[in-house]
């Protein structure tokens, strides 16, 4: 079997966010967000979403990263005019609030939930200057003894019972 990377935390109450990765590698996902702004959406990337500025090539792009594998490129540009575009990036609970008030006080009426998810999730949903809809999502922990954890042993889910 290979061996495979994660950032991702395993689910948990205190769980801890993994350092920023600021090494550079091929990514294997990325997403381009066209902005009128570029440094606004900069600001608004790094202060509420809490990615950093890896590198900037001014007035051309910025390429910001949270864990290793969220990478977004800013790039000038008219955003789409129908914003439909939605990506969702992990995090853990404890940041899950602190994510949703930067983004309000930066950009008010940007954030809707955050919303528990039947799957087991936790989401908060932010609207960034270029209209893309960021899904930030924490997975919470599973008790062997939930709802939850019942519903996936009927979807063939093998769960230890606790």
């Amino acid at each position: 079997m290979s061996e495979y990377i994660t950032p991702v935390p395993t689910p948990a109450y205190d769980a801890k966010a993994p350092e920023v990765c600021r090494e550079i590698y091929g990514m294997p996902m990325f997403v381009i967000a066209a902005t009128a702004d570029l440094e606004a959406s900069k600001d608004f990337w790094l202060r509420g979403l809490g990615f950093i500025d890896l590198f900037t090539v001014p007035g051309q792009m910025t390429h910001v990263r949270r864990w290793a594998f969220q990478d977004v490129l800013l790039v000038p540009g008219e955003p789409a005019a129908q914003p439909g575009a939605q990506v969702s990036f992990s995090c853990v609970l404890s940041q899950i609030d602190e994510i949703a008030e930067a983004c309000e006080r930066l950009l008010p009426g940007s954030v809707s939930g955050p919303v528990e998810q039947f799957w087991g999730s936790i989401e908060l949903t932010v609207s960034t200057p270029e209209g893309i809809r960021v899904v930030m999502t924490a997975a919470q922990p599973l008790d062997p003894n939930s709802e939850r954890a019942d519903l996936l042993r009927t979807q063939g889910y093998e769960i230890p019972r606790g």
